[in-house]
């Protein structure tokens, strides 16, 4: 049975990216007035982009936010395929600057050789999240769950206290760190940011009865505790 979820739908790309970052930005600013920090988590790929140029702008006390990734390829920054990288490109800017981003990869040469470390560095963060930015793949991925992915249980199904997981899958390119379904679930605010009418069927057939395993994306839909905020546009 899915989570509830409260869609909101925009004419274009810019309308969406505006109206999510006013949202993320609401969410940091009522945890920083409740506990004086707050921490973020974003995805990569090309469709954050706009959003994170948006949320660049939000008059806020960037100081006082963390921000993570939701997933990240393990990959050096330098790589036109690095998460870390889009965020430095389009959200560590104008009045964000200040914000402290905490990246996943380290020189380790694998996602499980490094995850011990990577977990060291999200361990200052202040927890849990306030916002946590999902995207979602037309095959159902979320994260770095992509269907049957080696590691796949452990990222859902996680040891107490882990935040991180490596994952593989021959549809994911890279092998990948992500952090655990948990976590997710954690959030104050958990936004999923699709586009396109192909992305909202697939939602449609997420939220049916299947396999967790045929579509990650269903993990998040049925134990989120609260509506995930679906942001959409054609």
């Amino acid at each position: 049975m899915s989570a509830t979820i409260e869609r909101r739908d925009f004419v274009d790309s810019a309308a969406l990216a505006e109206a999510l970052a006013s949202r993320v930005a609401d969410a940091l600013q009522a945890r920083i007035g409740e506990f004086d920090r707050a921490s973020l988590a974003v995805s990569g790929g090309r469709t954050p982009a706009a959003f994170l140029d948006a949320l660049s702008r939000k008059l806020l006390p960037w100081d006082r936010v963390w921000v993570t990734l939701v997933d990240e390829r393990w990959v050096p920054e330098i790589s036109e395929r690095s998460n870390a990288r889009l965020v430095r490109a389009h959200l560590l800017q104008n009045e964000a600057t200040a914000a402290h981003f905490v990246p996943l990869v380290n020189d380790a040469p694998t996602p499980e050789a490094g995850l011990a470390e990577a977990e060291a560095l999200l361990e200052p963060l202040p927890w849990p999240l306030a916002a946590c930015v999902l995207g979602m793949g037309g095959d159902g991925h979320t994260a770095s769950f992509f269907p049957h992915a080696e590691g796949l249980d452990a990222a859902l199904a996680p040891p107490p206290g882990a935040r991180l997981a490596a994952t593989a899958a021959q549809a994911a390119g890279e092998p990948r760190v992500t952090l655990t379904l948990p976590v997710i679930l954690e959030a104050s605010l958990i936004a999923l940011h699709i586009e396109s009418e192909p992305k909202l069927r697939v939602l449609d057939t997420a939220r049916a009865a299947g396999p967790v395993e045929d579509m990650p994306v269903r993990a998040v839909l049925r134990a989120s505790p609260r509506p995930v905020e679906v942001f959409w546009c054609p």
